[in-house]
């Protein structure tokens, strides 16, 4: 199922969605990460408040301390180093009364000045000087009910002896207390209460909260501007495009603003520019091909004519002479027919092996030179018909092409000249260098020539001027030559020589 919602949203909506998806899986992250932040800081400032703790029973225990007010008063003045960082300190019996309260005593700072080391001594003397009556105010009265009822909780739970650490957050503090039992030989004497203002915990959650929302909203903001250039530069252009096709698929006469694309300098320029290219290609073989199927049924159908006028002539004759010259009407007929049909069957064939095959360097007058030599050897025994290869001293005749395409080119031009030439004729093939580094290749033969004012149209499809030649050519040969030198981006011309024959000329570009 959402596998099929993603596929079916566009490109724009699947990035939003995975980003959506990435967002929700940040969040689920960072809320455990908060989770687990302030649980880290309360217990590593509750890790000093044990060792307060522990240090303070070393001392209880050293100092033989009796868990009353009066010693442990003492006590609190005696080591008041150990708390000088701390809050509050609240010290209970065994039967959870108040025995000690820093808030009781003067233990700020000042209480460290010389004038207290008499008190001290006094005190490590087992001797101290009563405090005056609006300070012996009664401990009890300072017992705090939240404390004890904690204290009960704690020594009646499963975790009693170990250190149990909680906080109360309120508006103005957020407040850390840590309370551990102290166990003297293997007997409890009391509860020992650590309060400490632990705001900084609270102000580094906020921090990381407040770091987190701004990182989360500028990449949100980011995300936005990123969406909107990504779908006005790039995905509009590309939605355009596939609009392009469509219309082309459904021959549609809406108009798209597939030229403004084609006017970008980036790869969606390049792409539209392809597209137009490959469509207009298309759009052009598909004409070509529908004008082709068009010209090959017309010229069909004349031969095809011709052979019922003969049968039909042939079956009610029985002069001889009539007879043999209708068969060789019909003989020529099919002749023709067949070689329309096999040489669009082969035109067929070599547009589609043009569009995979690779242009590559190759040396001109060995591809001449070979095809020369093959029709030599068929045609000089045969007809008497010799070709002759003029390559005027040069040795460079490196073009770019394909070269079976290129041989093609040169036989069938040797097949053309050859047709319309009589025995023991010489058909001259020359290759040269013009001054711009494109090379020439001319087929001369000594034939009749061209007829036509305008020789351009002996490279039309199914255009002959030979009637006597009917069943020998198709009228595709001078074309197929054609279309090959313009797929290697040459040019052809056809002109009649000075003295007698035919001469076609094709200019390979330089490399």
């Amino acid at each position: 199922m959402l596998s099929n919602f993603i596929k079916n949203l566009s490109i724009l909506k699947k990035f939003l969605f995975l980003n959506l998806v990435f967002f929700l899986v940040i969040g689920v992250f960072t809320l455990l990460y908060l989770r687990s932040i302030e649980p880290s800081l309360i217990k590593n400032k509750a890790s000093n408040h044990i060792q307060i703790i522990d240090n303070t029973t070393d001392h209880l225990k050293r100092l033989k301390i009796n868990f009353n007010i009066d010693e442990i008063k003492k006590f609190l003045f005696s080591t008041r180093f150990l708390f000088q960082n701390l809050d509050r300190v609240v010290i209970f019996d065994s039967n959870f009364n108040l025995i000690g309260d820093t808030d009781t005593l003067d233990l700020d700072p000042r209480s460290f000045s010389p004038k207290l080391e008499i008190v001290e001594m006094d005190i490590l003397g087992s001797e101290v000087k009563k405090s005056d009556s609006n300070k012996q105010t009664s401990l009890e009265s300072k017992n705090l009910p939240f404390l004890k009822d904690k204290l009960t909780n704690y020594a009646n739970s499963s975790e009693f002896g170990k250190p149990l650490a909680f906080t109360q957050n309120t508006y103005e503090q957020f407040i850390l207390t840590t309370i551990k039992n102290v166990n003297i030989d293997e007997n409890n004497y009391g509860f020992i209460v650590i309060q400490e203002n632990a705001n900084e915990i609270r102000v580094a959650i906020n921090e990381r909260k407040n770091f987190i929302l701004r990182t989360a909203a500028i990449v949100i903001v980011v995300i936005m501007i990123f969406s909107f250039v990504l779908n006005r530069y790039f995905l509009k252009p590309i939605k355009n495009i596939v609009n392009y096709t469509n219309i082309i698929k459904e021959k549609s006469n809406e108009e798209t603003n597939i030229e403004n694309i084609k006017k970008r300098n980036d790869e969606l320029g390049i792409l539209s520019k392809s597209v137009d290219e490959m469509t207009k290609e298309l759009n052009k073989r598909i004409t070509n091909a529908e004008n082709f199927s068009t010209d090959l049924v017309h010229e069909i159908r004349n031969p095809l004519a011709s052979l019922k006028s003969a049968s039909e002539i042939i079956s009610e004759t029985e002069n001889k002479t009539l007879r043999d010259k209708l068969i060789n009407i019909i003989s020529h007929d099919v002749e023709r027919i067949e070689r329309l049909v096999t040489d669009y069957s082969q035109m067929l064939k070599d547009e589609a092996a043009i569009s995979s095959e690779q242009m590559k360097e190759l040396d001109l007058k060995l591809i001449t030179r070979s095809v020369v030599d093959d029709y030599n050897g068929v045609y000089n025994s045969k007809r008497g018909i010799s070709v002759k290869l003029n390559t005027n001293g040069s040795k460079d005749y490196k073009i770019l092409g394909i070269e079976n395409r290129v041989e093609q080119i040169i036989a069938n031009l040797l097949d053309n000249s050859i047709s319309f030439s009589n025995d023991n004729q010489e058909i001259e093939v020359e290759l040269e260098k013009a001054n711009n580094g494109s090379i020439n290749l001319n087929v001369i033969d000594q034939g009749e020539g061209f007829k036509e004012t305008d020789t351009n149209k002996i490279f039309n499809r199914f255009y002959s001027n030979r009637p006597e030649k009917f069943g020998e050519h198709s009228g595709l040969g001078l074309n197929i030559v054609k279309n090959l030198v313009e797929l290697h981006n040459g040019q052809i011309r056809a002109s009649n020589n000075d003295d007698k024959g035919a001469k076609i000329e094709i200019t390979f570009p330089k490399i």
